[in-house]
């Protein structure tokens, strides 16, 4: 049976964690034209294969409307809708720490809208960071191939800003300044465990 996804996504490739993961081609061009998505997730595979991380992109909910029931082993979903994730995209384990952290691209090159996050995505990372989780927003200019993890605490900042009548966007300079820009690699494609390490030694 084809199973239709959303925004014409595919779903995501598990790795054997027993054999090395495809190597992506060693051109530093090769990373364009994969999604933010694409790229987190070869990452969490390789962070994974080798038992550094277990982290995972959340599924997305789904309402079933109509199911048969041809016979009673079996049933046949007919009709079903895709809702609206109800929190962040991912979440896992790392070094004893729960992880829960967004991805948003934007083509602007000078800011990020605000708008990009809902209400609810940001009192979820809230209720996280309450919890001594990690929480952090992947944030790509996809124009400029420039790429950030920006903390939490930081993101609260500027909402909170803006809904006392500040700014609706984040200054590139900004989140450069105050998050922590990952660079492509090999293996992993993107390597932020290393800023997440940064993340976890300011909480000491």
């Amino acid at each position: 049976m084809t199973i239709h996804y959303p925004n014409g996504q595919q779903p995501v490739q598990h790795y054997n964690t027993h054999n090395e993961l495809p190597t992506p081609h060693k051109s530093i061009y090769a990373k364009r034209g994969m999604s933010l998505e694409d790229e987190i997730n070869h990452s969490n595979q390789y962070y994974l294969a080798r038992h550094i991380a277990v982290i995972h992109k959340k599924p997305t909910p789904i309402q079933l409307v109509k199911v048969d029931y041809p016979k009673r082993s079996a049933a046949v979903i007919k009709e079903a809708y895709f809702r609206r994730p109800s929190t962040t995209d991912y979440n896992g384990v790392y070094r004893g720490y729960y992880i829960d952290f967004d991805a948003k691209e934007t083509r602007n090159k000078n800011s990020f809208p605000l708008k990009n996050f809902h209400p609810h995505q940001i009192q979820h990372m809230r209720e996280c960071v309450a919890q001594g989780g990690i929480c952090f927003a992947f944030i790509k200019f996809t124009e400029l191939d420039l790429l950030y993890l920006l903390p939490a605490s930081n993101l609260f900042k500027y909402w909170d800003q803006q809904q006392n009548g500040g700014r609706k966007s984040i200054l590139r300079t900004d989140i450069a300044k105050e998050g922590y820009q990952i660079h492509y690699q090999l293996n992993p494609r993107l390597p932020y465990l290393n800023a997440v390490d940064k993340i976890i030694a300011a909480k000491a």
